[in-house]
């Protein structure tokens, strides 16, 4: 019977894997700006004009001279003439001079001679007693308007490129494109991009237990779960996910099913036949397909420990274990980077939160356990407010696949812990 490796920590492990990756320079595509949701940038953005293009009001008020204004309390007020009203989606027809002011909208654009905006609430009309109460939108220019604080040059006011000055390089090659960087791009007038292809992963599963999950199980077998949940995450993780299908434990027959996926794919991932068994033949397959072949047979954590990783004349070929947790768990530890090293995916922190810890948990020294949690809202509350969560084990075995169908995260006991205690504030990886 074949025995496992050296058991690899799983930092160790990815390493070693991405390391032997080759990464050529991935193929693109241009497509609009609205469908580019999720999608990565294959070029580097900079900016056709400043943003803003011209200087605007951030809120309701009065455009002035601030110097007009130094000084001003409610005791002893600055007294401005109203010279104008600033139209909304136009260029105003004036220039404020001093002791002038101009009613000025939320984004509206600053008359000439005005540095800034006085709120509306520190304004008020002055009203002589023989006129009538009549509103803001109907003062009469020339009326005079009374101002109970001061304002600094620049207050309440965006200048020219103060967000993004002209020529800046906004968007790095790289980035994951998400709605705000929609709308940045929208806000420069640049309607399409060019974005990475979609890395094509090969899935395949086997055994001779597996069925399609359209079919009615006979006794003893069960349904292909591997191959759709793992496909939704390749998904997820910008990726097309091709399914070759289920295969029976043959060798001849897996080797050529792999050599076809490892011909048309990016990646190819292999669910089952992973472990220590005579009828598991993942590695001996993944030695036929290429050079270096199978670099890791076993990593040392918890679930997923026969995971091997190889790579096959520069690309990533994963056996991952049949169990469904196993399976998705590795996935997230090892097919998404292989995915996003092929996006060429700038690195960034995955999400992630604290929780207090519900109950204790046992580990083994050296290992490195995932689990599988619930987080639920925390009676308890640290200083600060903020909503606290409580991080609750959901306990089951590798194959029952709902136990992580319920989850909201996963909690990573490192190989240094011998356990985390009750009450202990851990990190939470989000899924």
């Amino acid at each position: 019977m074949p025995e496992f490796l050296t058991l690899l920590p799983p930092d160790e492990a990815r390493a070693l894997l991405l390391s032997h990756l080759s990464a050529p320079e991935p193929d693109s595509e241009s497509i609009s700006v609205p469908h580019a949701l999720s999608r990565i940038l294959a070029e580097d953005i900079l900016a056709p004009q400043p943003l803003p293009d011209f200087q605007r009001s951030t809120v309701d008020g009065y455009a002035v001279r601030a110097q007009d204004t130094f000084g001003a309390s409610d005791s002893l007020p600055a007294y401005l003439t109203l010279i104008g009203e600033v139209p909304m989606g136009d260029a105003p027809a004036f220039e404020i001079g001093p002791g002038q002011c101009a009613l000025i909208h939320t984004g509206g654009m600053l008359p000439p001679g005005a540095d800034a905006v006085v709120m509306l609430e520190y304004t008020q009309l002055v009203r002589h007693t023989e006129e009538k109460e009549i509103s803001v939108r109907s003062v009469a220019m020339g009326s005079e308007i009374e101002v109970s604080r001061a304002v600094a040059d620049g207050e309440n006011i965006i200048r020219i490129g103060e967000d993004v000055a002209q020529g800046q390089r906004i968007l790095p090659k790289g980035t994951l494109l998400r709605p705000a960087e929609i709308g940045g791009l929208m806000a420069l007038g640049i309607t399409s991009v060019r974005v990475v292809k979609p890395v094509k992963v090969g899935l395949i599963s086997t055994g001779d237990e597996i069925v399609d999950p359209s079919q009615t199980p006979r006794p003893g077998q069960v349904r292909d779960i591997n191959s759709y949940s793992l496909g939704a995450l390749v998904e997820k993780s910008g990726g097309v996910a091709k399914r070759y299908g289920i295969f029976s434990d043959q060798f001849q027959a897996l080797k050529e099913a792999a050599a076809q996926a490892l011909s048309e794919c990016d990646a190819v991932v292999i669910t089952a036949g992973s472990s220590a068994s005579t009828r598991d033949m993942t590695a001996e397959v993944i030695r036929s397909l290429g050079e270096p072949g199978v670099l890791v047979h076993g990593i040392n954590t918890r679930p997923g420990k026969p995971t091997i990783l190889g790579a096959c004349n520069g690309k990533a070929v994963i056996g991952l274990p049949g169990n469904p947790v196993s399976a998705l768990v590795n996935g997230y530890l090892f097919v998404v980077p292989v995915i996003e090293k092929m996006l060429g995916v700038l690195p960034k922190p995955k999400a992630a939160v604290q929780a207090r810890l519900t109950v204790n948990l046992p580990s083994q020294a050296g290992r490195e356990d995932w689990w599988p949690v619930k987080l639920l809202p925390s009676p308890a509350r640290r200083g600060g407010g903020g909503e606290v969560y409580d991080a609750e084990p959901i306990f089951g075995k590798s194959n029952l696949i709902f136990t992580l169908a319920a989850a909201d995260g996963l909690l990573r006991i490192p190989p240094n812990a011998t356990g985390l205690s009750a009450g202990e504030m851990v990190e939470v990886m989000l899924i």
